[in-house]
């Protein structure tokens, strides 16, 4: 599949979705007019992706400091499709990064890593 890579804007995260070399990545802020047009091809692509994968090694970073609810919904349904990846057999490792004192976005953090029981999940601190 062809990279896809997306530069950020004030209300849209930059996006790198690196499939040749299984590397991925969200950051800035979220929170587009319409959740579903700006990431519904995106995660059917990547869930599409993760679908076939076999016996590889992929790293998701999270480098969000600003999502809304509907943002989390979609954030939950990578999570998934990432554990589902995992549990085939694949090393799934998400880094999730948040500001060192931005206790909202680590909390954040924490509660989407109890739905993964496979994957390595990584909570790290970053000062600005």
């Amino acid at each position: 599949m062809e990279t896809i890579q997306i530069q950020g804007t004030d209300r849209t995260p930059g996006i790198l979705f690196d499939f040749d070399n299984h590397a991925f990545s969200l950051s800035g802020e979220s929170y587009p007019e319409d959740v579903a047009e700006f990431y519904g091809t995106l995660i059917q692509q990547l869930t599409d992706y993760l679908g076939h994968l076999q016996g590889a090694a992929l790293h998701f970073d999270f480098r969000l400091v600003y999502f809304n609810s509907s943002t989390a919904k979609v954030i939950m349904r990578l999570f998934e499709a990432l554990e589902q990846a995992a549990q085939r057999g694949n090393r799934v490792v998400v880094n999730w990064y948040h500001e060192e004192d931005d206790d909202n976005m680590r909390e954040m953090g924490e509660e989407f890593s109890e739905d993964l029981k496979t994957a390595q999940f990584n909570l790290l601190s970053q000062s600005g």
